[in-house]
């Protein structure tokens, strides 16, 4: 038995961030009624991010909606909103992520849910909270990490702000709005008592950038300063980072300096016998243009037996290919009731041993209409 089977969780919200948690409280079992408009739907149902299609629809919105049911419904209209109002009454959980204002203005404010369902846990992720000055702007990821100035991390000194390759604001207030519902649910289980979640996208960001950030409050206001080559850490020296080979990539986490030198017969690197922090540019210079002269598999075999922190740098393809990453068997086959396939990853979750899989994939809108209707008696 998966640890949340019997809860329902009743979801409004669309795009990533709200629908990455329903993902993972759906993997660890509980049943998840997605809400949508009729005709449109989730607006990520094309939200296309590249030129893929499947089985008419966005790869993004497969990706992040299986093992769920959907329920369209104009909540705008009063009869139907009363309808709703029934399945909220019956549900464990309620989630949204749209902006401040939106929920209370259709009447379903978490005040108005409680009526019905005293012991609600009504979470929300929102992309500023009630900021006054910016709880109005759109909650878009590429706007939240550049805001956060989280694009000064990646990349070397002289790119300018650099983003993230992944929508990873979205991401992170997702994972949060999960464990706050989490706490929420075991509260509700030990006091019978509901709860309020919120979750703003800012604030993820900065609790994702809480070491840089205590580093920057305890450092005299000093900013991040990235290294001119092969950056991969603002406030680490050198040699972290990554560095081309003769044949490939290869990353190199912390080590000693004068260890390094003899391993990778550098002689150039003698010259620091202290990892310096203001040496770290002329350390990475000096590794790039030695490391360009071998291969990977030389590299790593004189390192990796004397437990230097380092890999080989792994594009997909290389990666499927890994025998690391075939055993973890993280891929799983879903199907929609249409009969549609598709692959997709699993729960990175295990407890007790057991990995959380399910076979359910994207629900079509609507699909799920007539039999939450029969069973909810709406």
């Amino acid at each position: 038995m998966k640890p949340l089977e019997d809860y329902i969780i009743v979801d409004f919200s669309q795009f990533l961030s709200g629908p990455s948690a329903s993902l993972r409280l759906a993997d660890l079992g509980a049943r998840v009624i997605k809400i949508e408009k009729p005709n449109t739907g989730d607006i990520c149902r094309t939200l296309y991010t590249s030129d893929l299609i499947m089985n008419g629809e966005s790869s993004v919105f497969h990706t992040i909606n299986r093992n769920k049911e959907s329920f369209a419904i104009d909540f705008k209209q009063p009869h139907e909103l009363e309808k709703l109002k029934k399945l909220l009454a019956k549900a464990d959980v309620v989630m949204h992520n749209f902006r401040p204002g939106v929920m209370e203005r259709v009447g379903l404010s978490y005040e108005e849910v409680k009526k019905i369902n005293p012991t609600v846990v009504y979470a929300s992720i929102s992309g500023y909270g009630n900021h006054p000055d910016l709880k109005d702007l759109p909650g878009q990821d590429l706007l939240l990490q550049s805001l956060t100035a989280l694009t000064w991390l990646s990349g070397n000194q002289e790119d300018g702000p650099v983003p993230m390759g992944l929508s990873i604001v979205d991401m992170l207030a997702g994972a949060h709005l999960a464990q706050g519902i989490l706490a929420a649910l075991y509260r509700k289980v030990t006091q019978n008592i509901g709860a309020k979640v919120e979750i703003s996208m800012l604030e993820s960001s900065f609790d994702f950038q809480f070491e840089t950030l205590t580093t920057y409050f305890n450092d005299g206001g000093e900013l991040p300063v990235r290294t001119k080559s092969n950056n991969a850490h603002a406030y680490l020296g050198a040699p972290y980072g990554i560095y081309q080979t003769k044949n490939g990539y290869l990353a190199l986490a912390m080590g000693s300096i004068p260890v390094l030198a003899s391993l990778l017969q550098c002689d150039a690197l003698l010259q620091f016998p202290e990892n310096k922090f203001d040496l770290r540019d002329d350390i990475k210079n000096i590794l790039a243009k030695h490391l360009q002269t071998k291969n990977n598999e030389h590299w790593l075999n004189l390192l990796e037996p004397a437990d230097i922190w380092c890999a080989k740098v792994l594009n997909y393809q290389e990666l499927f290919t890994e025998e690391g990453f075939r055993v973890l068997d993280f891929t799983q086959k879903v199907q929609m009731l249409d009969g549609y396939n598709y692959e997709t990853t699993r729960c990175p979750i295990k407890i007790d041993g057991e990995c959380f899989t399910s076979t359910k994939g994207s629900p079509k809108l609507g699909q799920d209409n007539d039999q939450i209707t029969k069973e909810f008696n709406l």
